[in-house]
């Protein structure tokens, strides 16, 4: 059965740090691009960053270039997402997402992140 679980989320004062994990199982990890997306209140749903499968290859928001960093262990079968510099406007629902060659396309629950003082 296919699963992306997202953790790391929480509570962080403005210029904090979190760490973000989506571990993945069920399906042939390394042959996906991963994604991290957000959707904060009352907005729809961003591409924060993406990696290609093999990790060669990133992708970043404007709004996060230089401040978050994606990464990934095909090992592991997890993707991870470095944030540094919080920001308040980073507050958002952020979800993990596979897509297949087919663009088949497979979620995660999503993991909060809250930026505040």
């Amino acid at each position: 059965q296919l699963h992306l679980v997202e953790s790391g989320g929480g509570l962080v004062q403005p210029g904090g740090s979190l760490r973000l994990t989506c571990a993945a199982s069920g399906f042939s990890f390394s042959n996906y691009v991963m994604s991290w997306n957000r959707q904060a209140p009352g907005k729809e749903r961003e591409l924060v960053a993406a990696i290609a499968s093999a990790g060669g290859i990133t992708n970043y928001a404007d709004s996060v270039k230089g401040r978050f960093t994606i990464s990934r262990d095909n090992a592991k079968n997890t993707i991870y997402l470095q944030m540094n510099s919080l920001k308040p406007a980073d507050t958002a629902v952020y979800s993990c997402k596979a897509r297949g060659i087919l663009g088949n396309t497979y979620w995660g629950q999503g993991t909060q992140v809250t930026v505040s003082s």
